[in-house]
């Protein structure tokens, strides 16, 4: 999985997200010269497309999912801190292209987030993913086995944060959990996720996240950092613990793995690889 998969567009002209604390609107607004190249260094996550991504393996699509305020059209971004160039529309037209020429691929679209989606703008969000998928889409009550969804011709699992939507659409899965540590240390967020092995595994679709998380303290800190760089000084740890995780049933087996700039080291060759364990 790729964390905040769509972050590698962010529009460095738009407006802050209506999530963000009262203090990042504000330092942006009275500073933006100084303040708005700091956004954009901590919240890029990935530099390679949605393509790109799918190509280099990755199956599960972290999509955050916003309507600027002051927008007036029905047009949906995506949202990390800062609004996406893309709608939301475009890029599922890009997976549904991409899957037509993969037909034997499974990917899982997690939309989350919803920041100013109101009842109106949640119809318009699932007509759309009814309108490109169709066919492709897999029921929930379906057990989406690979055997059964190549015979039915499913390739897409949506995850949708919203229960009430949930309930209404057949088409639509509930929210997949995601275990985010919240942690600026490699360390802190091994520990995090060993506790969350020991606690035990849901029964369903779960996403262990071995993205690292910036605060504002460490910010200060690292005047000079980007998330980018707090990645990659993490990545050898990291490897050796995706390494050594199993998949399957049991209580403290991993299902998805999402991080930050999948493109870099080996982490997509060494989450497949855990596959042969089983």
């Amino acid at each position: 999985g790729s964390h905040d998969t769509m972050t590698y567009c962010l529009d460095k002209n738009s407006a802050v997200s209506g999530n963000e604390s009262k203090l990042v609107k504000f330092l942006n607004k009275c500073m933006p010269c100084i303040v708005r190249p700091i956004i954009m260094k901590w919240s890029i996550t990935q530099v390679l497309t949605v393509t790109e991504q799918l190509e280099a393996g990755v199956r599960y699509l972290d999509f955050r999912i916003a309507h600027k305020p002051s927008d007036p059209s029905m047009n949906l971004y995506f949202v990390h801190m800062v609004y996406t160039t893309v709608i939301v529309q475009d890029i599922l037209w890009e997976v549904l292209k991409w899957l037509e020429t993969h037909p034997q691929e499974v990917v899982i679209l997690a939309c989350r987030n919803f920041d100013g989606l109101t009842k109106k703008l949640h119809c318009h969000l699932i007509a759309c993913i009814k309108e490109i998928f169709q066919c492709k889409l897999c029921p929930r009550n379906v057990v989406p086995t690979l055997r059964t969804m190549w015979q039915r011709g499913y390739q897409v699992i949506v995850s949708y944060e919203e229960d009430v939507e949930v309930l209404e659409h057949c088409e639509l899965w509930p929210a997949i959990p995601y275990w985010w540590g919240n942690k600026t240390t490699t360390h802190a967020l091994i520990q995090y996720l060993e506790l969350m092995k020991r606690v035990g595994r849901p029964e369903t679709f779960f996403v262990a996240g071995i993205n690292l998380t910036e605060n504002f303290r460490y910010i200060l800190v690292h005047p000079f950092g980007s998330l980018k760089t707090m990645t990659l000084r993490s990545l050898p740890c990291l490897k050796i613990w995706v390494r050594q995780q199993y998949p399957g049933p049991q209580k403290e087996c991993i299902n998805i793995i999402a991080g930050d700039f999948i493109g870099n080291d080996d982490f997509v060759r060494d989450v497949i690889e855990l596959n042969k364990k089983i």
